[in-house]
């Protein structure tokens, strides 16, 4: 059970005061994310345009590895970063400085061959899963690598219909005897919904600049190291996370 820190995301320019589009800033709120009480960091790295960039995981994860050594650092592989699976895959093939894992969203396409190639490389896969129809895409797989983890990622706000798919996303991987560790969040609305429910199930959670910027009782955040200490807070009120 951990708390993972989300930095940025696909957030734009503007979204946050604080949110970190360079390599300085994303080091800056990694190391306020950890003292905060964060496990570990969850970043998409952006070029000097502040686009998000597979190409630019490099220099990021250099300099957040020399900020933070022994911290598990993530980054996402979504198809919409690159717009291309060719590229996307190229450039991930091309790391030298490579994340300990990578999110993949088993929505996209070209889910199966960024997994493969992943598992390849040396870099643990995040299996993302935001609908039933994507756990069961996953356990259907037929060569389907090892995961470092499990994410189940609601992107829908509805509380109710959430729970729901939650639900049943978990149903779908007990009845397929996948037991790997789960990391569920949700986005804006059900952020704080999801932390909680996290905590009741035992299972991992993440919070930051990526998935919302309004603290448990309503008001805007400071910033992803005070969105870190608010579900530190709820997630392990006597200071004890696992």
């Amino acid at each position: 059970m951990i708390v993972q820190a989300c930095i940025n995301g696909a957030r734009p320019a503007g979204y946050h005061a604080n949110l970190p589009l360079t390599v300085d800033a994303m080091v800056r709120d990694g190391v306020a994310s950890i003292e905060a009480g964060a496990a570990e960091l969850h970043i998409h790295p952006r070029d000097h345009t502040g686009r998000e960039s597979l190409a630019a995981v490099d220099d990021t994860i250099r300099a957040m590895r020399r900020a933070c050594p022994g911290t598990l650092i993530g980054v996402s592989t979504g198809a919409w970063i690159e717009a291309d699976a060719a590229t996307t895959r190229a450039c991930i093939a091309a790391w030298r400085e490579r994340p300990d894992y990578a999110s993949v969203n088993l929505s996209e396409p070209d889910a199966p061959a960024v997994m493969a190639l992943l598992d390849r490389i040396g870099v643990g896969i995040e299996a993302g899963l935001a609908t039933i129809a994507d756990a069961k895409r996953l356990i259907a797989l037929p060569d389907r690598p090892p995961l470092f983890r499990v994410l189940i990622e609601i992107e829908e706000e509805d509380v109710t219909k959430a729970d729901q798919i939650a639900d049943g996303i978990a149903q779908v991987l007990a009845d397929a005897g996948l037991s790997r560790p789960i990391l569920l969040h949700g986005f804006d609305a059900t952020v704080w919904h999801f932390v909680r429910r996290a905590r009741e199930r035992r299972w991992s959670t993440r919070v930051g600049l990526e998935d919302g910027l309004s603290k448990p009782d309503g008001p805007l955040s400071s910033g992803n190291a005070d969105l870190v200490a608010a579900a530190v807070a709820i997630f392990a009120p006597n200071g004890w996370v696992r």
